[in-house]
């Protein structure tokens, strides 16, 4: 792809979270904690089961930048703040907008939800080049 990248560009991705996706993540990760793979005690302690990372996450939204912006090379800055749990099954929507450009760079405001219009990510930033 060959975005155009211009101030009040828009782009739009979904990722649909498996119900292996927690496990995956986790054998690439090392982050095999109970809450990501165990459903008894994700639910024993009150998540309702398993959850995904919120790296994972956070990288469900990253790849939907760097496929707006036609090259991974390009993202050169991203920041979330974890706001809610994604659980398996869950569909995570990325919606972006580019609210600044300064040089080369552009800074784009994003809004990550689940299914529901829950944000599990706030403040979610990123800067392409």
């Amino acid at each position: 792809m060959n975005t155009k990248i211009e101030k009040g560009a828009t782009y739009s991705a979904k990722e649909e979270v498996d119900k292996y996706r927690a496990i995956y993540y986790a054998g690439a990760s090392g982050d095999f904690n109970p809450i990501h793979i165990d459903p008894e005690f994700g639910k024993a302690v009150g998540l309702g089961g398993v959850i995904l990372q919120g790296l994972c996450t956070l990288g469900f939204v990253a790849k939907s930048v760097t496929d707006w912006a036609g090259d991974p090379g390009k993202l050169k800055r991203i920041k979330c703040r974890f706001a809610a749990p994604v659980l398996l099954g869950n569909t995570v929507n990325t919606a972006g907008e580019v609210v600044e450009i300064n040089g080369a760079r552009a800074k784009l405001a994003l809004k990550v939800t689940n299914q529901d219009g829950v944000e599990v990510l706030k403040g979610v930033e990123a800067e392409v080049e």
